[in-house]
């Protein structure tokens, strides 16, 4: 068991969330970029105008293109958000931060084409609901003969969302309310499972409500939290911003506790916590854009790559300044640890309120998102008979993963989620001229 660990974490340190698949990521994002000439990032603005269009007359679809969002971005927007951004600065410098804006805004290409080929190439299954994401559009856009590529993704999916979707997730839960509110870890878990039933038995349309509401509300809370942060230190942000800057192209010296990133350590940390973050690339958001009330594979795309300008441009964003300005990235500290010294550092006690209730806030709406991915991933295997017996599962486990330690799920469900991307970026790369020649058709007569 001991070397079979050893492996799994060499696999996933060096080749699954090491530089081959950051080089992956990145080199598609920067195809999929210079292919749409830019669209993705130029059309920021009418991506919004989209999301809150009036779209009652279309009915092809189950849940609004809001509401597609809002389930998508309860599965990104989580801890990777408040720990994962810490991480990456304590591990790469605040230069990391710089490389995580890069990642995103290359990444919003991939999410656009990812929402544009779940909205394309969908169907309908056997109750009638919308159905898409990687494993459809590599079986009716590239062809029955790749169909085993997407069900490789089906099984990756499935199985890993029982780890970072679920256990993991209800996990961290736990573990910031013992120790923010002392509450044992077997009431959380109870609560958290209630809950999660009376959202996830309801399906994709219950779950699209929720997220429609309970995201922009904790993300409001989150970022509110931070820019009064920011703001009370105003005069601090200048000297963030160039020190992120700075540290990005010459690395950062080793200082107090901070033992020294150079600009390769930046870029690896910077882009693997970005990805991380914002999924861009992973196949996981497209399966819940194709159940969006959407006729339109440009529109949806539009609106998908919104994802990732807020989980990372946004969210992520607040989260690193925060901890540059505070000065606490150089003693050492790390993870969520370091995000609630460095809110502490403007008033003592608020930085565990703002953490714990974010982690538990961002944690949660991954289980409700996540569910909804792997059992998507789960009817492409076994068809719509699995839909109920999953959803019990997936409940069950929520509880299972607030007393259990989970370093070894985790380990697994990462490199699972980095397999993921594999059959996702061949399907991009094969299916891009399409994406690109109805992209420019489509503005060209707008």
């Amino acid at each position: 068991m001991e070397r079979l660990n050893e492996f799994l974490t060499w696999l996933d340190s060096n080749i699954l969330w090491g530089a081959p698949m950051l080089i992956a990521l990145s080199v598609t994002g920067i195809y999929l970029t210079i292919g749409l000439k830019g669209l993705s990032i130029l059309k920021i603005p009418y991506g919004f105008r989209q999301l809150f269009r009036n779209r009652q007359e279309e009915k092809e679809g189950d849940i609004s293109p809001f509401n597609a969002l809002m389930t998508a971005l309860s599965a990104t927007v989580g801890t990777g958000n408040i720990a994962g951004v810490a991480t990456a600065v304590a591990m790469g410098g605040p230069g990391a931060v710089f490389w995580m804006w890069c990642i995103a805004l290359v990444g919003m290409a991939t999410k656009y084409s990812e929402g544009f080929l779940a909205i394309k190439f969908r169907e309908v299954d056997d109750k009638g609901m919308h159905v898409g994401g990687p494993m459809y559009y590599i079986k009716n856009g590239m062809g029955p003969k790749w169909a085993w590529l997407g069900t490789l993704f089906a099984i990756f999916g499935t199985l890993a969302g029982f780890g970072i979707g679920n256990t993991v997730q209800s996990n961290s839960v736990a573990d910031a309310l013992s120790k923010g509110y002392g509450i044992e870890g077997w009431i959380s878990g109870a609560i958290m499972a209630f809950v999660a039933a009376m959202v996830l038995l309801g399906g994709i349309k219950r779950i699209g409500e929720v997220a429609g509401k309970l995201v922009p509300l904790m993300a409001f809370f989150y970022v509110g939290a931070g820019l009064i942060y920011i703001v009370l230190r105003i005069d601090q942000v200048p000297a963030a911003f160039y020190t992120i800057i700075d540290c990005a192209f010459n690395g950062t010296a080793a200082t107090g506790g901070f033992a020294g990133a150079s600009v390769w350590m930046a870029i690896r940390y910077g882009v693997a916590r970005g990805v991380f973050s914002n999924e861009a690339g992973l196949g996981s958001a497209p399966i819940a854009h194709a159940a969006a009330r959407s006729s339109d594979p440009v529109l949806q795309g539009t609106i998908s790559m919104l994802g990732t300008f807020i989980d990372t441009i946004i969210v992520c964003t607040i989260t690193g300044l925060v901890i540059v300005m505070s000065g606490l990235w150089q003693t050492g500290m790390s993870g969520a640890a370091l995000t609630t010294a460095a809110f502490d550092s403007l008033h003592q006690g608020y930085g565990k309120h703002v953490v714990t209730i974010g982690i538990t806030l961002f944690a949660f709406t991954t289980i409700l998102g996540w569910s909804y991915y792997s059992e998507r991933c789960a009817e492409y295997l076994f068809g719509t008979r699995i839909i109920m017996p999953f959803r019990v599962l997936w409940i069950a486990a929520v509880p299972v993963g607030t007393l259990l330690t989970l370093d070894f799920v985790w380990l697994l469900a990462d490199i699972l989620n980095a397999l993921m991307a594999i059959p996702n970026l061949i399907a991009l790369l094969v299916l891009s001229p399409l994406v690109f020649k109805l992209t420019h058709d489509y503005f060209k007569k707008a």
